[in-house]
């Protein structure tokens, strides 16, 4: 009749392990690589966090400047269409008025940014140290 022994320690040791890791790590770098890869291209619209409800929607200001920049590169102050030197005349009297109002650009996505730069260098020459950019869903 044979003894069955059991494998001493030393023995057990020198085997591999039971589970082999290596395609697991392969598989995470291979989705951490996509991922890299991917992330740059995403189209991520700001305004999908606002209506999302986890970026706090701050109410708009009533009485404050309203400028809108359409999609023609037109500039609207409170509802009338004006180039940037009567604007600038426009903010003047509006910044004397109230000196602590900001602001609030609603600025068309079609629109050229250097409207946008335009009007911006406007109202930091007036004196005005921010301004409110609102964007509005699907315009």
């Amino acid at each position: 009749m044979r003894k069955r022994f059991l494998p001493r320690l030393e023995e057990l040791s020198d085997e591999e392990p039971l589970i082999n890791l290596t395609p697991l790590i392969d598989v995470v770098f291979v989705v951490l690589i996509t991922f890299m890869l991917i992330a740059p291209t995403l189209d991520i619209d700001p305004v999908d966090l606002a209506q999302s409800g986890k970026v706090e929607r701050k109410d708009f200001q009533t009485g404050s400047i309203s400028i809108a920049v359409h999609a023609d590169n037109s500039i609207w102050y409170q509802g009338t269409k004006v180039n940037l030197v009567q604007l600038e005349t426009l903010l003047k009297q509006e910044k004397k008025r109230n000196p602590n109002v900001i602001p609030q650009v609603f600025h068309d996505k079609q629109a050229h940014f250097g409207t946008y730069q335009s009007l911006k260098t406007v109202l930091e020459s007036i004196g005005f140290a921010q301004m409110d950019v609102i964007l509005k869903p699907g315009s």
